[in-house]
């Protein structure tokens, strides 16, 4: 009787036990992701509260998280990855890391979506000119090739060629102009430079305040955050340039862009909980979020930028297949070796 009764415990300890990991595993959602900023922390915690799905992160870089995905295959516990670079959204899907999005629900503009169907845009910028207010006039800007001008010589600024953003920018201009214009434009900046590629985009813009540079190449929501921080040279590095969008008007194809964008794994243990995710983040009320914390512009046509971005005014954006950014991701990196951009 008692070994009966042992075996009846047993049973039933079991299946309670299986029901309990089949409801956390219902209720999570597990995210690969590149990106690093606080508004993220934020965004996740809402989605909890509002579906009591969990939402648990993997932070790396995206070559790493490639990599990882690629090593797990199908044991894997990640259901979307995040990246900061639609060039690396290509490369995922091209591994056949990722599976494609389906949703009625998913309200992004037409121009920044994967044709493919494999990624989501989340939040997207623009690789923009800042210049100094005191040593430059915006008459004499006008587009990314122009900054290969020797008028430039010793006044222009930018991070490592190391950085995806500057890899992207060089992709978008193989993609549009080239191998042999890219390159030749690389020597251009390489002989402008004011000094050698160090820092991120806010040290640019900080160089530029404190006179080492005139110009620099940076993301635009680096200075809405160089706007709005509390740090007070951060602030007065902020007011001391002003924002141009290269390459505008009828003639010209408009300034580059990129995404921080989702893409959703192979092997997705959580599909449901990551599609629901994925629809929250490109929601109102999610872009709202990113706009006023982050700086970035929303992908969702019914929100608009945060009101220092809108200063700035409207802008064409480069309407190229950012799966491109991917695809002459090597050839950017060969033309910054061979033309000296460290």
């Amino acid at each position: 009787m008692k070994i009966y009764h042992i075996i009846i415990i047993i049973i039933f300890s079991t299946f309670f036990i299986n029901c309990e990991s089949k409801n956390k595993k219902i209720n999570e959602v597990n995210l690969y992701s590149q990106r690093h900023y606080n508004v993220d922390k934020k965004q996740y915690e809402n989605f909890e509260k509002i579906t009591g799905i969990k939402v648990n992160v993997v932070k790396a870089n995206a070559d790493e998280l490639i990599e990882r995905l690629k090593n797990e295959g199908a044991d894997s516990p990640a259901d979307l990855f995040i990246t900061v670079d639609a060039g690396k959204l290509h490369k995922a899907s091209q591994n056949g890391l990722l599976q494609k999005i389906n949703s009625n629900k998913i309200n992004i503009d037409n121009q920044l979506k994967d044709p493919n169907g494999f990624w989501v845009p989340i939040t997207y910028r623009a690789r923009i000119i800042v210049y100094s207010n005191e040593r430059v006039k915006k008459a004499d800007l006008s587009t990314y090739s122009d900054l290969a001008n020797e008028k430039w010589k010793g006044k222009i600024l930018v991070r490592s060629s190391s950085n995806s953003y500057n890899q992207a920018l060089m992709a978008s201009i193989i993609a549009n102009d080239g191998i042999e214009s890219a390159s030749k434009w690389s020597k251009g900046i390489v002989e402008n430079f004011a000094r050698n590629p160090k820092g991120n985009d806010r040290d640019q813009v900080k160089a530029i305040a404190s006179g080492q540079g005139d110009i620099a190449i940076v993301n635009s929501y680096y200075i809405g955050l160089l706007l709005s921080s509390k740090n007070d040279d951060e602030i007065s590095a902020g007011k001391a340039v002003s924002v141009f969008f290269p390459n505008q008007g009828e003639d010209k194809r408009g300034s580059h862009i990129n995404v921080s964008g989702i893409g959703l794994t192979k092997n997705s243990p959580n599909k449901k909980n990551a599609i629901k995710l994925i629809e929250y983040l490109t929601s109102v009320d999610a872009q709202k979020i990113y706009v006023n914390n982050s700086y970035e512009y929303p992908v969702n046509t019914l929100v608009e930028p945060n009101e220092i971005v809108k200063e700035w005014g409207t802008f064409k954006k480069d309407s190229l297949d950012l799966n491109l950014l991917g695809k002459f991701r090597n050839e950017a990196i060969l033309i910054f070796d061979k033309t000296g951009w460290k």
